[in-house]
């Protein structure tokens, strides 16, 4: 088995607890999934979890783990920092460009909660 970590900082001009509330509180982008929570700590707004069943792990993966830290940024909005871990099936082997589409998605999903809490500002308040 085989692992792959990807770090990625996200910033966005939404507050850190709003972003929190909405992104990590509510919702999922995948139509089954089965995840374990490892941690949820709301004061520090850190959220890791490890996803092991469902469609998110393409027939090829163990489970992936992830870690999401929101912290405010000086600017009132929030910069996110986002760990995943990659655990493949035995023989398997995986490059960080065969999980771009999933981090697009994730992209996307991001944008799309940052968007509505913008144009919403009593929205998670």
């Amino acid at each position: 088995m085989g692992v792959l970590t990807i770090t990625e900082d996200i910033s966005s001009p939404v507050p850190a607890s709003k972003l929190f509330k909405a992104l990590i509180l509510d919702g999922s982008q995948f139509k089954s999934v089965k995840h374990r929570v490892d941690l949820l700590d709301k004061e520090k707004m850190t959220y890791a979890y490890t996803m092991i069943e469902g469609d998110a792990l393409m027939g090829i993966l163990e489970s992936i783990s992830y870690e999401v830290k929101l912290e405010p940024s000086p600017t009132g909005g929030c910069i996110g920092k986002n760990i995943s871990k990659y655990n493949t099936k035995p023989g398997i082997e995986i490059k960080e460009e065969d999980v771009k589409a999933g981090k697009e998605k994730a992209a996307a999903l991001f944008k799309a909660v940052e968007a509505y809490l913008l144009a919403n500002p009593d929205a998670y308040a």
